[in-house]
């Protein structure tokens, strides 16, 4: 068994981030995908250059020139055969190339055809470029992320490329899998990155309902707001999260550090919490103390408090904190460290395929399986369709 997705095939039109990434899940879930790179791609191409591309791990790789009639036709051949198809280029691109839905759905109606944009395929932004940031910020996240009086902080390309992106893609794949398993027919899975993004803003429109958040960025429970839910530096550069929502663990928090009595504070008592006038008191209180001891002693202290405190890694740091590898969330693959896959299960194991291959690094043998003969391939790459 090859996971989940053990017998399904995908083809994949190269990019960058939220589609490729997308790609990758469905290959660490089982599927086989081949990557459709561009031909000029694999000019000097090398198992090294490609080492390092994490997200391009699972996946075979044949290089195409999409300008020629023989490649798009090879590409076409290829969806003849597949469960799915991804791209992720503007709206319009793939028409033109003759690879559009219509295109390959009328040749093979089973194929589910999976198209990633960052704005959409309508609207009067669907053909104006962009980028993560932008999505985040015009869906609406964006703006709440930062502290107060601070200008809002880029979310790295998780939240957008990856999240409401390419992850959702995946899962659209796998839904519309489901559905064709009754139906029989394939459909078009329109994945856009505000979409996505706004989808995962859900739980925000809940608190406005509520009257539990408001605009002001920075003042809100889970924006730094609260002195109980957030970052500390320690006394060796290092930061401790701190997330003791409930009373329970905020109880065992200021028993770690040592402030649970109320000899502890300049007035004799231990402050309110549900006090919003008690926020600057609190924190300063937690800033000095949590910063007079180091990381290390402060998850010697919390080893068995049930506070929700947790160290702040970067990402090398993650890869070998105790708990993560007791779980092989991290995997050294060739001596590239990289997340393993996930979610897991329990009949159908995962695990990740082949290393990233360099452009073309396939090609004769995904022909090959194609049904092309060995003298059909030599005039596609002498004719430079492929490569």
């Amino acid at each position: 068994m090859g996971g989940p997705l053990d017998g399904v095939t995908v083809v994949e039109l190269a990019g960058l981030g939220p589609a490729p990434f997308g790609a990758m899940v469905l290959a660490d879930l089982g599927a086989d995908v081949v990557t459709v790179d561009r031909a000029d791609r694999a000019v000097g191409a090398g198992l090294e250059s490609a080492k390092g591309m994490v997200y391009g791990r699972g996946r075979r790789s044949i290089a195409v020139d999409l300008k020629s009639l023989e490649g798009v036709e090879v590409v076409r051949r290829l969806a003849d055969a597949a469960d799915v198809f991804v791209e992720g280029f503007r709206p319009g691109v793939v028409e033109r190339l003759g690879l559009g839905p219509k295109d390959l759905q009328d040749r093979n109606p089973r194929l589910v055809y999976a198209r990633m944009t960052g704005w959409g395929r309508e609207g009067p932004l669907a053909h104006k470029a962009g980028h993560d940031l932008n999505y985040v910020g015009l869906a609406g996240p964006l703006a709440h992320i930062g502290r107060v009086g601070q200008p809002p902080t880029p979310p790295l390309i998780l939240l957008g490329d990856f999240g409401g992106g390419g992850l959702l893609l995946a899962l659209g794949v796998c839904a519309a899998l489901v559905e064709r398993a009754t139906s029989g027919k394939g459909q078009v899975v329109d994945a856009a990155i505000v979409d996505g993004v706004a989808l995962l803003s859900s739980a925000l429109g809940s608190a406005y309902t509520t009257g539990y958040f408001t605009d002001e960025r920075g003042t809100n429970l889970f924006d730094s707001g609260t002195p109980y839910y957030d970052c500390y530096e320690t006394a060796d550069g290092e930061w401790l999260s701190v997330a003791a929502l409930e009373p329970v663990f905020y109880a065992d928090l200021l028993v770690g550090l040592g402030l649970a009595d109320g000899d502890a504070w300049p007035g004799g008592e231990v402050p309110d919490r549900d006090d919003a006038s008690n926020f600057p008191q609190l924190r300063d209180r937690f800033t000095e103390v949590i910063g007079s001891r180091t990381l290390a002693e402060w998850l010697e202290v919390f080893a068995d408090l049930d506070a929700c405190v947790a160290p702040v890694h970067t990402y090398s740091q993650s890869a070998a904190d105790p708990h993560l590898v007791a779980r092989g969330t991290w995997l050294d693959v060739d001596d590239i460290v990289q997340p393993a896959p996930a979610p897991r299960f329990d009949r159908t194991p995962t695990a990740i395929g082949r290393p990233p291959a360099p452009a073309g690094h396939h090609t004769d043998e995904v022909l090959r399986e194609a049904g092309y003969a060995t003298d059909e391939i030599a005039r596609l790459r002498a004719d430079g369709a492929v490569a």
